[in-house]
């Protein structure tokens, strides 16, 4: 499994006409389609930027950034190496991320050049095993433990990341591995809701709704708009699975989110 539904650009017209209300002379721009959660894995800025236009979705971009103990295709790991993705970006029409890995990120760069992102997101799907090691949740073989003692866990991990990281934008949250999704429902209950949703909202960061995996579900939306959450929209898509937000519009429709509700690419927090 890795961290990743189709829209097309007559059902993002649908949604977005509904969002509205069928025509309501509210402009098209009362809420931004943007995905702000778009990796360029096996691709091209070209080819990306394509279907930015096609869709009609901005695209936020995001490569992983943290040491190098963090095991993907590219992670970004200094100065250089994350100079060296801002420029690739800039100038061009999209938003500038990273996906922050691990809580030790914020040592890999300087100020001066992480002042230069639009936005940075993480999640919890990596998550310190029982050895203390970092243990990559949607892989096989990952020590999970029972069901209850694994949640306790795993909502304590995205408080400290929410509360230890400088984050605009949480992501993939509400996500559980296989052994556990079919049990959604009733292990993500209202208290352990609360105590992540406070935290993000304590800490200013926006809660992702991820149309890549249909999450979170709609009851842990409402409890995050009633304590004054902001959102953000995010496929986590990769070629040509990126700009498709049908679920996001749909959840916003549903929640009545405004702008401002919605993150707005700009930075709220500076990491030091």
């Amino acid at each position: 499994m890795t961290r990743r539904h189709f829209l097309n650009t007559t059902v993002a017209a649908c949604a977005a006409n509904c969002l509205l209300g069928k025509g309501d002379a509210r402009a098209e721009e009362s809420l931004s389609h943007v995905d702000f959660h778009v990796h360029l894995d096996n691709s091209t800025l070209d080819a990306v930027l394509g279907l930015s236009r096609e869709r009609n979705v901005k695209f936020g971009i995001v490569e992983h950034a943290g040491t190098k103990e963090n095991v993907y295709p590219t992670v970004l790991s200094n100065d250089a190496e994350l100079t060296a993705y801002i420029e690739k970006l800039e100038g061009q029409p999209v938003f500038k991320g990273i996906q922050a890995e691990w809580l030790d990120w914020m040592g890999c760069f300087s100020h001066d050049v992480l002042a230069r992102l639009d936005f940075v997101l993480s999640d919890a799907m990596t998550m310190p095993g029982k050895d203390g090691q970092r243990m990559k949740l949607w892989e096989k073989g990952a020590e999970l433990g029972d069901a209850q003692s694994f949640m306790d866990r795993y909502v304590d991990w995205h408080v400290k990341i929410i509360e230890t990281e400088p984050l605009d934008i949480f992501a993939n949250l509400t996500w559980l591995p296989d052994a556990f999704k079919a049990d959604y429902d009733t292990l993500w209950t209202e208290a352990r809701a609360r105590k992540v949703i406070e935290a993000a909202v304590k800490q200013q960061t926006a809660i992702e709704i991820s149309s890549g995996m249909k999450l979170p579900k709609l009851p842990f939306l409402q409890i995050a708009k009633a304590a004054g959450a902001k959102f953000s929209f995010g496929s986590n898509g990769r070629y040509p699975n990126m700009g498709k937000i049908d679920y996001c519009l749909e959840m916003a429709q549903s929640l009545g989110l405004t702008p401002a509700d919605i993150f707005a690419g700009k930075r709220v927090k500076r990491a030091g």
